[in-house]
């Protein structure tokens, strides 16, 4: 397990950089999301309280974390095409396309792996191009290569978008951090660890940085690889300044990697939603849960502690 403490005292985090009334009145999110509590013999013989933060009902089509992330882009976009990125089954494709769709915004996504060009769309990539988004498939050596300024320079000539808007992968950028650390004020005082997986790192960034008092944020990494330490604290630096908020990251629950879902997470997401009546989304809100389960079956929780996991998705389709 990972670890970090901001080495500087919390400073008034600024909020998201949402323009005013009007502006993003086709989103309508329902803010804040609700706080949920639910009763499971898996957290209370153990002394542990679980909340659920249903962010999964902020929007019906910008799901969770993805309007936190997705409305101070848009703003700084300023009627821009904008252009993003993801993989064949990207729910952030999804949410950039439906936003597009409700504000009357130009979007254009960038699909990694050129081989898909020629295929039949699968149900995702299909719901975005159904909400107007253009679709640019471009080589996974590229994909990787996205970050690099050249690089993306040429993506942006070879999809007709140069000018556009650029969000990063995930929507993971300054602007989404920041607007990420409402969720943590929404937390206050709620909850003594909040909870939340992680593929790119900007949810947990922003939510450890809003985050008050003594509570800390861990993180549950749904890729392999180990990078998402450096990643956050890059994050928290280019928002902020610096690192914030007591945060750490468990990186043993992957499964065997993203969008892997063996056998048993199927079953504990199955019985989770038989219990709870919440839709359980697989690749990343499954594996949350079940660290936590079994975090607390560990003990890593003191007994008399609230948890509470960000709900930051549904299933789709």
């Amino acid at each position: 397990m990972t670890r970090v403490t901001s080495s500087t005292p919390g400073p008034d985090i600024p909020g998201p950089d949402i323009p005013g009334p009007g502006a993003l009145a086709g989103l309508r999110p329902r803010l804040p999301s609700p706080l949920e509590e639910a009763v499971d013999a898996r957290f209370e013989r153990h002394g542990v309280r679980l909340l659920l933060k249903r962010d999964d009902l902020v929007h019906p089509e910008l799901v969770g974390n993805k309007w936190r992330k997705l409305a101070p882009n848009l703003a700084a976009a300023g009627g821009r095409t904008v252009v993003t990125f993801g993989g064949a089954y990207s729910s952030h494709l999804r949410a950039t396309a439906a936003a597009g769709r409700l504000l009357g915004l130009r979007t254009v996504g960038v699909v990694r792996g050129e081989e898909l060009a020629g295929r039949p769309l699968n149900p995702s990539l299909a719901r975005c191009a159904a909400d107007g988004m253009r679709l640019h498939f471009v080589a996974r050596s590229v994909y990787r290569r996205k970050s690099d300024p050249d690089t993306l320079a040429s993506v942006l000539r070879a999809a007709d978008a140069e000018g556009a808007y650029v969000v990063p992968e995930g929507g993971s950028n300054a602007a989404a951090v920041r607007g990420c650390a409402e969720l943590g004020r929404e937390l206050a005082g709620a909850a003594d660890v909040a909870a939340v997986a992680c593929g790119t790192g900007g949810t947990l960034a922003g939510l450890a940085a809003g985050l008050p008092g003594s509570a800390r944020t861990l993180g549950i990494p749904v890729l392999k690889g180990g990078f998402l330490t450096a990643e956050i604290r890059a994050l928290q630096t280019e928002a902020f300044g610096g690192t914030r908020g007591e945060w750490s990251l468990d990186e043993r629950f992957h499964h065997g990697g993203y969008a892997r879902v063996p056998a048993d997470l199927e079953a504990f997401a199955a019985d989770f939603e038989q219990r709870h009546g919440v839709p359980v989304e697989r690749l990343y809100v499954a594996k949350l849960l079940h660290a936590l389960a079994a975090l607390a079956g560990e003990g890593a929780f003191p007994r008399g502690s609230t948890v509470a996991a960000v709900i930051t998705g549904r299933p789709f389709p």
